[in-house]
């Protein structure tokens, strides 16, 4: 069986995260998205671990909601930020952790609380080296994974150019071998990544790393297992690559994806950043330094290769993007808004209309410019303006760009009583 998995969300107790980061709503989402296996975030927050222990039931290593839960299924998971010293600088590098049970997560958690505040946020900084760290989640069991978190994010990743590395065993030294899979992160994609060939041993997984509901799903993974539970899912990812298919959006629709000056409006691709040396011509400050322009420093393969044992993937657009395009509308306007719940009314979840109604069914429904979109969505032929500094990319031909973003989030935040569009 084929189980649809977002490895990594924050909870309420995150900052900057939605107070919507319930679990019902979480689970709703997860429907409508069509997401089977969404994760709990944030383990490590003493409140929202007591939250757990109070809503779920266990399953075969995975959890399901006491009151009305459905089939969705959770898993025990959370990221966390070590700060370590390493050649003379200090490295802050986020680390996705999942685990079987919530009985482990309070085990692990008494030992990482002697190393940071884990009642101040939901993703804790924890003053610690990568390789202690994956020795002290190890220690709870051989099933325990580790999986450096979107490692291109100029900030707070493994390859990260403000605070990161470049390579693998300078973060985890010792413990590299526990390394199974890295997040590739909404600004890179797999042939990004295949550039890098001490990545080949790796699984390549990618997840929304969702701070509101509406964001669940946007990257996602599609993991063949024999049956729905932590092992089996886990296994898939550190021995079986090639049970796991990515879902990913246009790397250029990631904020960091270009390198640029957010204050200056400036973003350049990779070859014109290098030849300004990275120095925005405007202020003359530092720009930020995008992850296209990282994979190029780190890169010992040129564009287009391929390993041989390379993962499936598919790159798409959210559905309410992908009908904003079509519409020449914001995500947010009404037309797109109707669109999209008679789309799910009438197909299903969104994951299943992106990648499987036949493009004929759509076109009968809602017309062509949409059942153009989808099938242009499909074959990745929505261009879109790269984001760069912390600003999103915006797919082009949407009239509501400005802003698109924050209207989609306000159009999300309308529809708390989901019963009524699903």
């Amino acid at each position: 069986m084929q189980a649809v998995a977002d490895l990594h969300i924050h909870g309420p107790y995150s900052r900057a995260t939605s107070r919507n980061m319930d679990f019902k709503t979480l689970e709703r989402y997860a429907e409508i998205k069509g997401i089977d296996v969404i994760a709990t975030g944030d383990f490590t927050h003493p409140k929202w671990r007591e939250e757990i222990k109070s809503q779920f039931i266990e399953e075969d290593g995975l959890y399901r909601l006491k009151c009305g839960g459905g089939r969705r299924r959770f898993i025990i998971s959370g990221e966390v930020c070590t700060s370590s010293v390493f050649k003379g600088r200090t490295r802050r590098i986020h680390h996705l952790i999942l685990l079987p049970s919530v009985e482990v997560a309070d085990q692990l958690s008494e030992v990482l609380g002697k190393r940071g505040d884990l009642g101040a946020d939901g993703r804790p900084m924890l003053m610690m080296s990568g390789a202690e760290l994956v020795e002290a989640v190890m220690d709870f069991g051989e099933n325990n994974m580790v999986i450096p978190a979107h490692i291109w994010t100029p900030w707070f990743s493994l390859f990260g150019d403000r605070g990161g590395v470049d390579k693998m065993e300078e973060c985890y030294e010792d413990q590299t071998p526990h390394i199974y899979a890295v997040e590739t992160g909404l600004s890179s994609d797999p042939p990004m990544n295949w550039r890098v060939s001490a990545l080949d041993r790796c699984t390549l997984v990618s997840n929304s790393d969702s701070h509101s509901p509406s964001k669940i799903g946007r990257e996602a993974n599609i993991i063949e297992v024999d049956a729905l539970s932590y092992r089996d899912l886990v296994e898939a990812i550190k021995y079986h690559k090639e049970r796991v298919i990515t879902i990913e959006v246009e790397p250029a629709f990631g904020k960091y994806h270009w390198t640029g000056h957010r204050n200056c409006g400036v973003s350049v691709p990779p070859e014109e950043a290098i030849r300004m040396k990275g120095v925005c011509p405007v202020c003359g400050k530092r720009m930020t330094k995008g992850v296209a322009e990282r994979v190029e420093e780190l890169s010992d393969r040129p564009p287009g290769a391929r390993p041989k044992d390379a993962q499936r993937f598919f790159k798409v657009l959210p559905l309410i993007d992908t009908i904003a395009v079509a519409l020449r509308k914001s995500p947010s306007s009404s037309e797109v808004e109707a669109e999209y719940w008679k789309m799910i009314n009438a197909f299903g979840a969104e994951i299943r209309i992106l990648l499987e109604v036949p493009v004929e069914s759509i076109k009968e429904r809602h017309g062509d410019a949409i059942a153009e979109a989808i099938r242009l969505n499909r074959e990745n032929r929505i261009e879109v303006e790269p984001g760069y500094d912390g600003v999103y990319g915006k797919p082009k031909n949407d009239r509501g760009t400005n802003g698109a973003t924050e209207a989609r989030e306000r159009f999300f935040r309308k529809r708390t009583n989901l019963e009524d569009y699903i």
